[in-house]
């Protein structure tokens, strides 16, 4: 098989309008692998019934049909892109879990691609798409599984109460379930958790619309002209988890030598009224709006853009300021080491620092980036990374030695084959009864679609098995 004829089905736990990483970066990714016509490219992506379209998707927006979300999706990107879209859009079954702010699949994901198609998976979040998986294994199943890394799990649960003795758990989980169903995998940061085997490279960039944005600037600057009239700013969704708790504390801190600093904070979320009461009880003049694009022509004349958070593993916002020509002043973090290699990124270690790095980016006119350092920032750069890293050009069907099994409990597997398959098979057997699902976090009736989904998908509705029947 030619990589010509290479199917890459890209699974990801979020989507539009949901304007989160996994939903944006994977959509990006599907349409730059398809652009050339040498791959065929798959995106499989979470529906959702009404009921929970409307607890995550922002202002009510709902879809009858997935067809209206396809439609939806595909517009949204063809707004951004200036090449036709040669991917494929297909739905898996997804239920919104209120508690982890997450959405996550529903039965085995894996049958979206039938059998006979299956060569190449790429796993957007990998562990968050497999946690609770029960159904064929992923390596059997594709030929060849990557996964991409995107979260850092572990900094979030740490904060949370017997937040230690949690990520202790889910990082010995997460290493288990992605051994089980992962040939390779990308780390977008070394500020992820480290897994066996796997390779650290940032295969992401930014939307076209910001180095269109940067284009203009560079010509403002180039004609004399002053590009940027504002001063600081910060953007991300409003929780205290996304920056904001670091920002404030150095802010506060740091009042006296910040006194002329003004800076405007946009975000929604959960935190959201918290925030704005912290931020007026300071003496600096912070001021608070609700979240919007990032490409909105408010945000095109900032110079500063100021983003202290550790928890990211590649902050999207950070990458759109660079590529809008703006000075940013972020964290010495590994989540930001891709960053270093661009001259209007200022990097602190401590809150002396940050005033320092501050006043420097207000008081300095930003570098003019090259074309290869615009080009870095782009999807084409992260492409290319992409498939080097992922030896997209050496795969072929015949490189595998994996053969394919209709199903994974199927009789012909021998359990004690190798520690893989026992690990592989105990996972199978733990997640598929209700009781241990539901104890280590899974949705309740998350095992098999409801009619619902069925319905709306048009899957058939599968009567449960003897392992999904609940433990008395």
């Amino acid at each position: 098989m030619t990589k010509q004829e290479q199917h890459i089905a890209i699974f990801t736990t979020a989507s539009l309008p949901w304007l989160t990483g996994t939903a944006v970066n994977p959509l990006f990714r599907a349409a730059y692998l398809a652009k050339d016509g040498e791959r065929r490219v798959t995106l499989v992506i979470p529906w959702l019934t009404v009921k929970h379209q409307l607890l995550v998707y922002p202002n009510s927006i709902t879809f009858s049909s997935p067809s209206d979300h396809e439609a939806y999706v595909r517009r949204w990107l063809e707004e951004r892109v200036s090449f036709p879209l040669g991917f494929e859009i297909r739905f898996y079954p997804g239920k919104f879990a209120t508690d982890k702010r997450s959405i996550l699949p529903v039965g085995d994901i894996s049958d979206t691609i039938p059998d006979e198609e299956a060569d190449i998976a790429v796993l957007e979040e990998p562990e968050h798409l497999t946690w609770f998986h029960h159904g064929k294994k992923w390596k059997t199943k594709f030929n060849y599984v990557i996964g991409i890394v995107h979260t850092n799990y572990l900094e979030y649960v740490k904060r949370e109460k017997q937040g230690r003795l949690k990520a202790f758990l889910l990082k010995y989980l997460n290493s288990w379930v992605v051994g089980i169903y992962c040939h390779k995998v990308i780390r977008l940061s070394a500020a992820t958790q480290e897994y066996p085997k796997s390779i650290v490279c940032n295969v992401h960039g930014v939307n076209p619309k910001f180095l269109e944005i940067g284009l203009t600037k560079l010509e403002q600057q180039k004609l004399q002209e002053q590009a940027f009239t504002k001063g600081a700013y910060y953007i991300g969704k409003m929780v205290w988890s996304k920056g904001y708790k670091e920002l404030l504390k150095l802010l506060k801190k740091h009042q006296t030598e910040l006194s002329e600093l003004e800076v405007d904070l946009y975000g929604s979320g959960e935190d959201s009224e918290e925030i704005k009461e912290a931020a007026q009880k300071l003496d600096l003049k912070v001021n608070v709006y609700p979240g919007r694009d990032h490409a909105d022509s408010v945000f095109h004349n900032y110079k500063v853009f100021l983003n202290p958070s550790t928890t990211d593993v590649v902050c999207t916002t950070t990458a759109e300021a660079l590529a809008m020509g703006k000075n940013v002043v972020c964290a010495d973090h590994t989540s930001n080491e891709f960053f270093k290699q661009f001259p209007n990124c200022r990097v602190y270690e401590d809150g002396n620092g940050f005033v320092r790095a501050t006043l420097k980016a207000l008081g300095e006119q930003p570098s003019q980036l090259t074309e290869q350092q615009r080009h870095e920032l782009s999807w084409e750069a992260a492409t290319q990374r992409f498939i080097k890293v992922s030896d997209l050009n050496r795969l072929s069907r015949a490189d595998s030695n994996l053969s394919k099994r209709s199903a994974f409990a199927s009789s012909s597997i021998s359990v004690g084959k190798n520690l893989e398959d026992m690990s592989a098979y105990i996972h199978f057997l733990a997640s598929g009864y209700e009781a241990s699902r539901t104890a280590f976090g899974a949705i309740p009736g998350s095992l098999q679609p409801d009619e619902e989904l069925c319905r709306d998908l048009g899957l058939s509705l599968k009567t449960p098995s003897r392992n999904s029947l609940k433990e008395d």
